[in-house]
């Protein structure tokens, strides 16, 4: 069995109270008192069990998520799962609000940053823009003892404690796969279409299925990115005029979340021209152009999962206690028509 408080109080010869304010760092407790409860800890191999402890003591976790303001349905469904997670509050003993700044934005980022280092709550959740600027309000706040948790873009070099996301140089391989496999062989030209290189995501998608390009579909060339901004209306209008321009184009791979604009872009297209097509997120508007074959497969990551995770590791982190790797792991789900859910 292990030891307990009472365990604890016995051996020492003192009240539980006293072991009590030993173990939570309060005054009024002899010099020689704290020794004996101390050495009584180390003989009995006391762990304490810092969950339990908030949990008897009613221990709210203050969370703040730091999400774009954007018009894309990955991030409107994201916000969602946040609004779920603030509905289970009273049960997970959290409190969680929502900070929105312009999307792509890094300074905007890093004022919402800086002003939480004086509020200080016990955890924060963000969508990074990877800039050095961003890194350095990032570690501004973990030096301020407040953890973070990147959240759908990782923020690599910064102090931040967890990444709650794909692999997204994976995903990018994986279209890549797809997406040459796809082709069976055809020669010409693949459009990529990318939010903004401003965040990691993205660039690290575009890595890797620009790496598998070259690697295993050479007869296929890559034309260079399209950043749309995750703004639908100015995906639609890149992608139209591409199409314009570019007759040897027979594929596109959407790496961000402009789908909506994609997907009219590819209904106004040119009877006859025939595309492959890899885009990231199963929305609405996703899962509707997989059943009408305008788009021939979609890579997702769960949302939902992200948010619990980065709720979870917050809370480990705010109790000192250890990450379980396996299960904070997002995985990459692969769409179908055939396998829609």
């Amino acid at each position: 069995m292990r030891p307990t408080v009472h365990d604890i109080a016995a051996a020492a010869g003192v009240s539980l109270a006293t072991v009590d304010r030993v173990l939570n760092g309060r005054p009024n407790v002899r010099g020689v008192t704290r020794r004996k409860v101390e050495e009584a800890i180390r003989e009995l191999g006391y762990v304490r069990d810092v969950a339990a402890a908030n949990l008897a003591k009613g221990r709210i976790y203050p969370f703040v998520f730091i999400l774009p303001a954007s018009d894309n349905s990955f991030m409107h469904g994201l916000h969602d799962e946040v609004r779920s997670a603030m509905s289970r509050s009273a049960s997970e003993r959290t409190s969680i609000r929502i900070v929105e700044v312009p999307a792509f934005d890094p300074q905007a980022l890093v004022a919402a940053l800086d002003a939480l280092v004086a509020e200080k709550p016990a955890g924060v959740a963000l969508v990074a823009a990877d800039a050095p600027d961003v890194r350095a309000a990032v570690d501004r706040l973990v030096e301020a003892g407040v953890p973070v948790v990147t959240l759908v873009s990782d923020l690599t070099a910064s102090a931040r404690a967890h990444y709650a996301g794909i692999d997204n140089i994976a995903a990018g391989r994986t279209a890549g796969n797809l997406l040459g496999r796809f082709l069976g062989g055809q020669r010409g030209e693949v459009a990529v279409l990318a939010g903004s290189m401003l965040v990691r995501d993205h660039r690290e998608r575009l890595e890797g299925f620009s790496a598998v390009m070259a690697e295993a579909f050479p007869s296929v060339r890559v034309l260079p990115v399209l950043e749309g901004r995750d703004d639908p209306d100015r995906a639609e209008a890149l992608i139209g005029d591409l199409l314009s321009r570019h007759p040897h184009v027979i594929g596109i791979y959407s790496l961000g979340a402009g789908n909506r604009g994609l997907i009219r872009a590819l209904q106004g297209r040119e009877a006859g021209q025939r595309l492959t097509v890899v885009a990231h997120e199963l929305t609405a508007s996703t899962r509707r152009a997989l059943q009408e074959g305008l788009i021939d497969a979609v890579l997702n990551q769960d949302a939902g999962h992200e948010v619990r995770s980065a709720v979870r590791v917050l809370k480990a982190k705010a109790d000192g206690l250890p990450v379980i790797a396996a299960q904070e792991r997002i995985r990459i789900d692969i769409f179908l028509k055939d396998n829609l859910p």
